[in-house]
């Protein structure tokens, strides 16, 4: 597979593939900056005896997760040229709104799940304790629903690093793009199949940091 380049172009290609990788993981952790704390306050939103907050929230989960999520790439950055003539939002930027309001929609239900399974009796044994709504879900119910939802927020995560190659429809030199462009020029699969070996890199670390997390909150059982 690699026969085809000597080493001087194979260390080029790993130079622009990291250069690819590092655009990714920007799209990556800003996602997860915005997504993780956007999908609790959607779960919470979901959870609410008031169906004023709790359906038009549950419509927003239904046409994120109902959706592809290029369409919705798209559409975040096509909308704002429509609504304003002459405005052209960044590609970077829309597509990590894109990204974010989609696995906010995930996440939400992820932690919604978590926080469904607390059993009715901690919320009451609290209340007789003295903790107020707040104090009870900061420190007694949350703490739990992070250590029960772990293995479903990494499956996602994991999937996030995937996906971060959808971005390639708005012509930003991702990873994956960086490859294709590299294959197409020099007429070889080569930049696919190294291209391949950093997305399992970069998964190998998200599982080792998730294995780790579970072991550090291994004290909630």
């Amino acid at each position: 597979m690699f026969t085809d380049m000597d080493l001087a172009s194979f260390l080029n290609l790993i130079g622009l593939l990291a250069g690819g990788a590092l655009t990714s993981l920007q799209i990556f952790f800003l996602t997860l900056l915005f997504s993780l704390p956007l999908g609790l306050l959607v779960a919470i939103g979901r959870l609410s005896t008031k169906k004023w907050i709790s359906n038009p929230i549950k419509w927003y989960i239904s046409v994120m997760r109902g959706t592809p999520l290029l369409l919705q790439i798209w559409f975040v950055y096509f909308t704002p040229s429509y609504i304003f003539p002459g405005f052209s939002l960044d590609r970077f930027i829309a597509a990590v709104i894109a990204f974010s309001l989609n696995y906010a929609a995930y996440f939400a239900e992820i932690y919604r799940g978590g926080i469904l399974s607390i059993p009715r009796g901690q919320y009451e044994a609290a209340a007789v304790l003295g903790f107020t709504r707040t104090q009870t879900f900061v420190r007694i119910i949350l703490p739990q629903v992070i250590k029960r939802i772990l293995p479903p927020v990494s499956n996602e995560v994991i999937t996030l690093v995937k996906d971060t190659a959808l971005v390639t429809v708005l012509g930003i030199s991702e990873l994956f793009r960086v490859a294709k462009n590299e294959s197409s020029r020099i007429f070889s699969t080569t930049p696919i199949f190294v291209a391949g070996l950093f997305y399992l890199i970069m998964n190998w670390a998200v599982e080792k940091v998730f294995h780790t997390l579970e072991r550090r909150l291994g004290y909630y059982r």
